[in-house]
């Protein structure tokens, strides 16, 4: 086959994949405008809303090793259909119930989608590999999965908001169900299997294991924001779970096909790609809510915040999703001109200046404005990054699973930094409960600053990366030598 063919069947799976992700996107984006109202529908306390992110957090940190594992095993494909068969399944049961705990069940399950971005940049990788320069290739088409992504997120939340006055919220409901209704038939009809499977056995005693500490970490988690920073049950959960990571490392080491080979963390490449994932999930997944409150934040009540209306936030957020696109489609224009590492650090140092601007220039709404686009432009580049550098970095044997850690470390990350931030912001820096029902300025303070130094911190890390890493030249000697022992 020539590569000209080669290179338009690629093309075209990632046609597909796109409208997988864009779909993703409307899962991410259609919500929110809503859940208001989907606490009226539950008879729920608004803050009793967190339930829900609480939950599809703690699932999506158990699916992603458990899926990409057994996509590179039996088929990224496959796993894909499952996991959108899955979601599709919890997003059309939403709307027919107004129990909370059967809400909670279903948005929970609907937590599958956070596998297909991993699982689509191993379906590219592997199609990509017979053409001499798959990681060029996987990063133009992680460009263009993000960029879908987020447009998909816009179109959700616009859809959503335009829909929420006009029909019944039941009805509303059904929309994201639909879509990802349509969703599986385009996977099932419009893209082929990856080749070179592994096989094997799955290893259940690693999943069952892992799944123990994660359930323990986030649980403590969750605790924690329940009861407080001086609850000690709490941080026993806790301590607990990142105990028990030492008992399934050492039964993974000795297993001949683990569910994570945790020698992949002692890559020189592949480790700070881990790290910086957990690490950009601080920022990502945990600092949205806490920009959002404090555009809305009455500045003549409290004396900080932006006293935007609901339109003028909503622009602020479709501004830093715009600048995600941005930087999801500049970051493989980037690698034509230096290094994927030089890359990977710069847009990490947008992500940090973004942030750090913050702490001097938080008075105005172009102020806001201009910090979240800056952090924006870095946050895409990472989004579309990051799986696609660990598919180049990983053991061709393990890109499934290399592309799901850095999901599962980055949501990880969130799920920590969320509670944190949820502390900060109910606290005064002398540690009283701040009054009204406003976060503390002290709290938003520790938000941008844990965002921004925490982007520094995966930018110094990303220095000490090979400096060939995840670039075509290092692909084959990636592909033939063991990971680091």
């Amino acid at each position: 086959m020539s590569r000209a063919v080669k290179l338009g069947s690629v093309a075209g799976v990632v046609g597909f994949l796109a409208f997988v992700e864009f779909t993703s996107g409307i899962l991410q984006g259609y919500y929110t405008p809503l859940l208001t109202e989907i606490a009226r529908h539950l008879g729920i306390h608004d803050a009793d809303v967190n339930w829900l992110e609480g939950t599809q957090l703690m699932l999506s940190a158990l699916v992603v090793p458990a899926m990409a594992k057994l996509g590179d095993m039996v088929g990224h494909r496959r796993m894909l259909l499952i996991s959108t068969a899955v979601t599709a399944v919890a997003s059309l049961a939403l709307p027919f119930t107004d129990v909370f705990w059967v809400f909670l069940v279903a948005w929970a399950l609907q937590g599958f989608y956070v596998v297909w971005l991993p699982l689509e940049i191993a379906l590219v990788w592997s199609r990509s590999r017979s053409l001499g320069s798959p990681a060029a290739i996987t990063r133009r088409a992680a460009g263009l999965l993000v960029a879908a992504l987020e447009l998909g997120a816009i179109a959700g939340a616009l859809t959503a908001g335009a829909l929420a006055d006009v029909i019944p919220l039941q009805t509303t409901l059904l929309i994201p169900g639909i879509a990802v209704a349509i969703c599986f038939f385009v996977v099932l009809f419009g893209v082929k299997e990856s080749p070179d499977l592994t096989g094997g056995k799955f290893d259940t005693g690693g999943l069952i294991l892992i799944s123990l500490a994660l359930l323990a970490l986030t649980g403590g988690l969750s605790l924690l924001r329940l009861a407080g920073p001086g609850d000690l049950l709490s941080w026993a959960v806790m301590l607990l779970g990142v105990l028990l990571v030492i008992p399934f490392a050492r039964y993974e080491l000795r297993q001949k096909d683990p569910l994570i080979d945790v020698r992949l963390f002692r890559s020189p490449a592949l480790g700070p790609i881990f790290l910086t994932a957990g690490l950009f999930g601080v920022s990502v997944l945990g600092a949205q809510a806490p920009l959002s409150t404090f555009a809305r934040t009455d500045a003549a009540t409290y004396g900080y915040g932006l006293s935007a209306t609901s339109g003028q936030t909503s622009i602020l957020i479709g501004a830093y999703v715009l600048s995600m696109i941005v930087g999801a489609m500049l970051f493989p224009i980037a690698t034509r001109f230096v290094t994927p590492r030089i890359a990977l650090i710069g847009a990490s140092s947008l992500v940090a200046i973004g942030y750090l601007l913050f702490l001097p220039f938080h008075d105005g709404y172009v102020n806001v404005l201009s910090n979240m686009i800056i952090a924006g432009i870095g946050s895409g580049a990472l989004v579309a990054a990051l799986p696609a550098a660990a598919a180049a970095a990983a053991p061709r044997r393990q890109t499934g699973v290399a592309t799901g850690l850095t999901n599962s470390v980055k949501t990880v990350g969130g799920a920590i930094a969320s509670c944190v931030f949820g502390i900060a912001l109910l606290s005064h820096v002398g540690g009283t409960a701040t009054e009204g029902t406003a976060g503390s300025l002290s709290g938003y303070i520790t938000v941008w600053l844990v965002c921004g130094l925490t982007a520094v911190v995966a930018a110094v890390l990303l220095v000490f990366v090979p400096k060939l890493a995840f670039s075509d030249a290092a692909v084959a000697e990636v592909a033939t030598e063991p990971v680091v022992r």
